[in-house]
């Protein structure tokens, strides 16, 4: 059994994975994921009474809070934080002055005590909370976290006589801590946002009869009236009318776009032209908004290597420097004269700095934002994995039909015999092959009967007891039908070439930009893989600047030019998640081009493309680049600047209200550099 806990209050990277630890540990729970970043739990277990003792442990783990799945969810606004922030700087501004012109050393002393109380209530509640949690569940990570570092600092700062500094540890960690919930907060926003891309209402025809009703209470067939203004519920298709719709908030393009008869509008789209009438075509909870939501919610269960790197960093990290911390406080002073004081100082400061918040926070925070800019872009990541092993691909490849191309084919013109367009019309009748699709409008008199399908070669049938083959030219050799020079879709009945008819299909608006694009964003080799006929997919793919082409490819042929390609780089794959399922399964990253209405699709794709424009493929390979060059400017920065300063602290010299200000500076710096990534995609 599966089941996903609402929670608030969990603003920590660190605290979410000591919280999947902690679950795991239970009796009955198979699989635990806390995520700060959506502030939920997913747990999968095998027992009730396992569910009812982690929803326990849930609530009593830091200040974390379940939310009532039934209850609307409150903004939390860190009132509490806050109150407690202003509450300690109005005590801590006149001690301070008191302090500087050395009057009042008492009135001081316990103004600053004060001030360090204000501000540290919280720190002290789950210092002591995590002390029976560690004994409870016997883990003495669960005791080594940030909240006793700063208490510990804190508490040794008033020992020796240096009040100020006790009182400035916690106000400067509270005001840390308090901004830190305000960036995360504002990433998560920029998420929710997308939330608001469902519709509220839709308006239900029956007859005459007009009715509102919410989107999930729409079924497959029912008809919808769709007026200016409106936001599209659920996926459908234009009965009557004409319309233009806005499709910025999925697609990211600020172009209006014309619909007609038949044209499929996406859940999201906003209509901005007459009302029109439409047929739905997936419920709601089936739709293209309630796709991009899921996966997006999804996306941060696939880690990426250095977000996975943290974690076990973390993991080793904070009980390493607190007995590092305890080696400076008591070993040193035994060579120097049993100056204790001045050697705890120096270890007060090396744990304040060894806070690895910087590092929690910020790394989970640019993977999670990469996502979302992506999403907004109409680009779906299925985890921040994908975003790292797509800076490493050297190579792109592509299916032909339906990604480079359009996949409407039409009938170009017809050789040898007229009649070889009437048979062939007669056998595609029963294929689901793309092509068969140019022959839909095709009148013929013949009934095609016992219609067998040769996968990548053609189609075999009998029309008026004769058997007629229908497919390529090396299909017809293969049947010992000599004429193998034509190009285009051949026929042969009862052994004798026909005639073939050859079909068209237009080339993507701005696929050769798109190429050229990757290839400026770091992409080595562009090739096509298709297993059309060499002159007609060279023809068909004129102006469009690849490196090769690699044509007449059965799909079993496909997969080994993949492997083979894969040997000079990674390998980007673009099709359109069905006929291309083992290419894409086998490529490093690939990209599903069927749109979202193909289940296929969202199920194969590591990036599935809400439209098939080309041009969202740079684009993600610029994020992927992007997301990694900032995730690894806040490891090296963050790393850096405390071994810089730990080891400066040794000497005495950083005193601890410094030490706290550093801590929480790195912190902050990295989480306001991780927030680039919510600028707009170019």
């Amino acid at each position: 059994m599966r089941k996903v806990v609402q929670i608030r209050n969990l603003d920590c990277a660190n605290c979410a994975r000591e919280l999947s630890e902690e679950l795991l540990e239970v009796d009955g729970i198979e699989e635990a994921n806390a995520d700060f970043i959506h502030q939920k739990v997913t747990l999968a277990y095998s027992t009730q009474e396992a569910f009812e003792r982690a929803v326990d442990l849930i609530s009593h783990f830091e200040k974390v809070e379940i939310i009532d799945g039934n209850a609307p969810v409150k903004k939390d606004r860190k009132w509490k934080e806050l109150c407690s922030v202003l509450v300690s700087l109005a005590l801590f501004v006149p001690a301070l002055v008191l302090w500087i012109v050395g009057e009042n050393e008492w009135i001081s002393f316990a103004l600053f005590l004060s001030s360090a109380v204000a501000a540290g209530w919280q720190v002290v509640y789950s210092a002591v909370k995590n002390i029976f949690r560690a004994f409870k569940s016997k883990r003495l990570s669960a005791l080594l976290d940030e909240n006793l570092l700063m208490l510990i600092a804190s508490v040794g700062a008033f020992v020796i006589g240096q009040s100020m500094e006790g009182a400035a540890v916690l106000l400067l960690y509270q005001v840390g801590e308090y901004l830190q919930s305000l960036a995360v907060g504002s990433s998560r926003n920029a998420i929710q946002t997308l939330a608001a891309l469902k519709s509220g209402s839709a308006i239900l025809l029956n007859g005459k009869t007009q009715t509102e009703v919410a989107p999930e209470e729409l079924c497959v067939g029912d008809t919808v009236l769709l007026r200016k203004g409106d936001k599209v519920a659920a996926d459908c298709r234009v009965l009557e009318g004409s319309t233009h719709v806005d499709t910025k908030s999925l697609t990211g393009e600020s172009d209006l776009r014309e619909v007609g008869v038949g044209a499929e509008l996406l859940s999201g789209y906003v209509v901005c032209g007459n009302a029109v009438k439409a047929e739905v075509l997936r419920k709601s909870d089936e739709s293209a908004v309630a796709k991009i939501l899921e996966m997006v919610e999804n996306a941060t269960q696939n880690k990426a290597k250095p977000e996975k790197f943290i974690t076990r960093f973390a993991r080793y990290y904070t009980p390493i420097v607190v007995l590092l911390a305890l080696a400076v406080a008591i070993v040193p002073p035994l060579f120097d004269g049993y100056n204790f004081a001045r050697w705890v100082r120096s270890a007060l400061n090396f744990l304040v700095i060894s806070c690895p918040c910087a590092l929690m926070i910020s790394v989970p925070l640019t993977y999670f934002s990469g996502v979302g800019a992506l999403a907004r872009a109409g680009v779906l990541c299925k985890g921040a994995v994908y975003l790292d092993v797509l800076c490493s691909t050297r190579v792109a490849a592509f299916d032909k039909t339906g990604t480079l191309t359009e996949g409407k084919f039409t009938v170009s013109s017809v050789k040898g015999e007229e009649r070889a367009l009437l048979l062939a019309a007669a056998v595609e009748r029963a294929s689901s092959h793309p092509l068969a699709q140019a022959f839909a409008s095709v009148e013929t008199p013949y009934r095609a009967e016992c219609v067998q399908e040769i996968a990548g070669r053609g189609l075999s049938a009998v029309i008026d007891g004769k058997k007629v083959l229908v497919g390529s030219a090396k299909f017809l050799q293969e049947n010992g039908i000599v004429r193998t020079e034509e190009e285009g879709i051949c026929v042969a009945e009862e052994g004798v070439f026909v005639g073939s008819v050859v079909v068209c299909d237009r080339i993507k608006d701005g696929a050769g930009q798109a190429i050229e694009s990757l290839k400026r964003a770091g992409i080595a080799k562009t090739v096509v893989l298709t297993g059309d006929g060499k002159r007609h997919a060279e023809e068909a793919l004129e102006g469009i600047p690849v490196d090769e082409i690699y044509a007449d490819l059965l799909p079993a042929q496909k997969l080994e030019c993949a492997k083979r390609l894969k040997e000079e780089g990674g390998l980007l794959y673009a099709g359109d998640g069905i006929n291309d399922t083992p290419v894409m399964a086998e490529s490093d990253v690939s990209f599903a081009m069927g749109g979202l209405g193909s289940d296929a699709a969202i199920e194969t794709g590591d990036f599935v493309l809400i439209t098939d424009s080309l041009d969202c493929i740079p684009k993600t390979v610029r994020v992927a680049k992007k997301t990694r060059k900032i995730v690894f400017e806040n490891i090296v920065f963050s790393i850096a600047v405390k071994i810089a300063l730990m080891g400066i602290s040794l000497f005495g010299i950083v005193p601890l209200w410094l030490a706290v200000f550093g801590d929480v500076g790195v912190m902050l710096l990295a989480v306001l550099n991780s927030m680039r990534m919510r600028r707009k995609i170019k």
